[in-house]
Order: C-alpha cells, then sequence, then structure tokens
C-alpha cells in the first residue's frame, strides 16, 4: 500500500505535468506525448519492486530474474512492434514514434508485474502451508511502524537508484540545450533522440541479464554475514564479480564490432548513430561492474556507498556533458563520454569500499585476462565470418544474425576450453551440474 500510494502520486505528477515538463525543464515540446505514454509505468514499476523484494527475501530469486529479463526483452521487441505499426498508421511521425517507443516501455513493466502477480498468486498457497506447518510464531506490528522500517532501509538504497535515473535526466537536460549552441533545435532534437531511443535502449538490455546476480546478491550475503560465514560471502561475490565480466565484456566489444549492422537489424528506417553507439558501448562493461558491486555492498550493510559514489559520478558527468557537448568536434558524442567516466568512478569507488570491506580473491589471469581472450576470439571469428556472409548472396540483416548466433557459441566453448570457471564454480550455475558431468565425459575437468 505505501508504494502503491507513492508510485501513483508519481504516475499522477508525470502525466499532469508531462507539458511543463516538455516545455520548461526538457525544452522538447514534442516529448510530452512520450511523458504520458511513460507515466503509468511508474505505479506498476514501484508495486512490481516490493514484489520482487518480497520473492529476493524468500530466496525465490528466480522469479526476480525472469521478471525483469521479460520485461526487457518484452521492451525491446514491443519497441520495435509498436513503432512500426506507428509508421504503418501514422507516417514518419518522430512524435508519435517516440511516444509509442515509451508506450513499449510501459507495457513490458505492465507485462513483467503481471507475470509477478501471477506468481504471487501460485506461490502464496504454498508459503501459508509453511508456516503453518512450521508453527511461526508472529508479533503484531502497527502499520506506521511497517513503513517506518520499510522506509528506513529503502530510503538509502532508493537514493542509489535516484542517481542512477538522474543520469539519464543529465542527458535529457544538457543534451539539446548545449547542441542548440551550433545546431539548429531540430538537428539538436534528432542527435538526442539517437542517444535515447537507440543507444540507451541497445546499451542498458544487457544490465537485465547481469541484474538477476546483482538482485540474489542482497539477501544471500545478508544471510551469509549474519551467519557469521565470511568465506561463503567472499566466494558469492567473485563468483558474482566474475560473472558479470563474462556477461559485460562480450556486450561491449560486440556492439562495438557490430555497430552498424545491428542499427540496421533492429532501427531499419533510422539506421544513423553507430559511432555513438560505439563510445557508449564503453560503459557496459563498467555499468554492470558497478551494479554487481552495489549490490553487494548492499548485501553487507554498506548502503549509503552505492548512492555517494554514484552522486559523486553523476556530478561529473554533469560537468563533463556541459563542458563536451558544446563544443561542435565533440557534440552528442560529449554525453556518451560522460557516461564512461560517471560508471568508471561509481565501480571504482565502489570496489574499493567493497574490497576493503570483505578481502576478495579476485586474481587477474581469471577474472581479466582470460575473459579478454575469449572476448578477443569471439570478436575476430565472428566478424570474419560476417564478411564472408555479406560476400554471399546472403541479405545483411541475416548475415547479422548468424555473425551473432555464432559470436554466442564461439564466446561460450572459448570460455569452457580456457577453463575459467572452476568445477565448483560450474555447480553453482544452472544446470551447472549436468554441464560439469558433460565436460568430464569430453575431458575438459578431470573427475
Amino acid at each position: 500500500m505505501t508504494f502503491g500510494v507513492i508510485g501513483l502520486i508519481g504516475t499522477s505528477i508525470l502525466f499532469l505535468g508531462a507539458r511543463y515538463i516538455a516545455n520548461v525543464i526538457l525544452q522538447i515540446p514534442e516529448s510530452e506525448l512520450t511523458l504520458v505514454a511513460l507515466s503509468p509505468a511508474i505505479f506498476f514499476v514501484t508495486i512490481a519492486s516490493v514484489m520482487r523484494g518480497y520473492f529476493n527475501g524468500r530466496d525465490k530469486i528466480s522469479a526476480t530474474a525472469k521478471a525483469q529479463t521479460l520485461e526487457q526483452i518484452f521492451k525491446t521487441l514491443l519497441t520495435i512492434v509498436v513503432v512500426e505499426l506507428v509508421v504503418v498508421i501514422y507516417g514518419l511521425d518522430v512524435t508519435v514514434m517516440a511516444a509509442g517507443a515509451n508506450l513499449a516501455t510501459t507495457l513490458s513493466v505492465m507485462l513483467s508485474f503481471g507475470y509477478l502477480a501471477l506468481y504471487y498468486k501460485i506461490y502464496k498457497k504454498t508459503l501459508e502451508e509453511n508456516v503453518n506447518t512450521n508453527n511461526v510464531k508472529h508479533s503484531v506490528e502497527s502499520a506506521i511502524e511497517v513503513v517506518k522500517k520499510i522506509l528506513f532501509v529503502s530510503v538509502p538504497i532508493t537514493l542509489s537508484a535516484i542517481m542512477s535515473t538522474l543520469n539519464k535526466n543529465i542527458d535529457s537536460i544538457t543534451v539539446v540545450r548545449g547542441l542548440k549552441k551550433f545546431l539548429s533545435e531540430s538537428e539538436a532534437k534528432l542527435q538526442y533522440g539517437i542517444l535515447s531511443g537507440k543507444v540507451d535502449t541497445l546499451t542498458t538490455l544487457p544490465l537485465s541479464f547481469n541484474v538477476a546476480f546483482a538482485t540474489a546478491l542482497v539477501p544471500a550475503i545478508s544471510s551469509a554475514m549474519a551467519k557469521k560465514e565470511t568465506e561463503n560471502a567472499q566466494k558469492r561475490i567473485s563468483f558474482s564479480l566474475l560473472v558479470t565480466m563474462i556477461i559485460g565484456l562480450p556486450c561491449t566489444v560486440g556492439m562495438i564490432i557490430f555497430a552498424q549492422p545491428i542499427i540496421n537489424l533492429i532501427f531499419p528506417n533510422a539506421t544513423s548513430g553507430a559511432l555513438l553507439l560505439q563510445i557508449s558501448a564503453i560503459t557496459i562493461i563498467f555499468s554492470v561492474l558497478a551494479q554487481t558491486t552495489n549490490g553487494a555492498l548492499q548485501g553487507l550493510g554498506k548502503i549509503m556507498v552505492p548512492a555517494i559514489s554514484s552522486f559523486i559520478g553523476l556530478v561529473v558527468k554533469l560537468i563533463l556533458n556541459i563542458i563536451l557537448i558544446s563544443i561542435p568536434q565533440i557534440g552528442v558524442n560529449g554525453a556518451a563520454i560522460g557516461s564512461i567516466v560517471n560508471n568508471i568512478l561509481v565501480f571504482v569507488i565502489s570496489y574499493y569500499v567493497l574490497n576493503k570491506t570483505i578481502k576478495l580473491d579476485v586474481k587477474p589471469i581469471k577474472y581479466i585476462i582470460k575473459p579478454i581472450i575469449a572476448t578477443f576470439i569471439m570478436g575476430v571469428c565472428s566478424y570474419y565470418l560476417y564478411l564472408i556472409l555479406i560476400g554471399t548472396a546472403i541479405s545483411i540483416k541475416l548475415a547479422t544474425i548468424i555473425s551473432l548466433i555464432f559470436a554466442v557459441v564461439i564466446y561460450a566453448i572459448s570460455i569452457i576450453v580456457l577453463k575459467i570457471f572452476t568445477k565448483e564454480e560450474l555447480y553453482m550455475i544452472p544446470y551447472g551440474t549436468k554441464l560439469c558431468k558433460m565436460l568430464e565425459r569430453l575431458g575438459i575437468y578431470g573427475k
């Protein structure tokens, strides 16, 4: 109820204040319809977040992970579908197209909430049975006391999330203003549209796959530390950092190498922005690493550190945006550079505190060198295949799809051959037991 009310207030403010925000704050009058389309998402995000927290506390991490992954997948797919439908119905009206893209975001959030609500309805019966079976004694607290406890824990964590949101708001406020100093208003808005509509959509997608590990860390580490199982907490954090590196690095390199083909594939009616995507792709590896380290810090009770590091990164990004975007030779790329520096700072500060709080066993060969080698093999082989395919009768789009699938396969094989994961770590991966047995039969791992 608490966050339902907060979400409803947020939705109402954005819906009713869309005109003021668009015209006065953003100075982009055309964005009014976009803000209106996005406003219902606030309500569903807030109540869905409560349900995610509930499932995390119940060690039902898979529910949260699946919901967030589905949300990002639906967001990407629905953005393409809705925008294409808008083009068919209204033509190339960029105002309506932008609103359609944000409507897709709202729909994806609603679908994610629907999945969580359905899962909760099924799981609730099992929970009630467990409570009755274990004869758990309950203490009754007033609603005010419960709300106080919730806010005491959630406000510092929320501050960190707000900083991430403000990161994008900085772009919305500074990009058009900075570009208008040497570009026409329409061209400045077009450049910002490429950054927010295409580049940000693609570069934030890997975060959805990594968020499961970052989210799962909080209850897992809290539980381990409460039981004084420090070694267990160290292993969980180190393993999550390794998985994060393995997820983020190929996404970064893949988007740098295949920037133009990916844009051609996903946005066939608007194929500009490859250079901006290549620069922005560098943020992926640092943003996912920061996501994991911040989750670990929250699990260790250092809930203010992510907020402080994010604030420092935010201030630096604001300064860089104001300076760089106004330079004609840099332009909108300055926003991407600001994001890179921002994420590097957040990660470095958070990791320093994390390593100081709980000493991590992060070996450079295992955590950096081997993932880089695997990524290099993936990049060279997949791009070489792409060059071969575009020289044949196969369409460029099909060549891109085949090359990206091949990249995933060759990367997975490289990880196995290089033995980046130990046998113990393989068991921590979903279906890791079966995978380990298969690798033993192939002679890659000894029995």
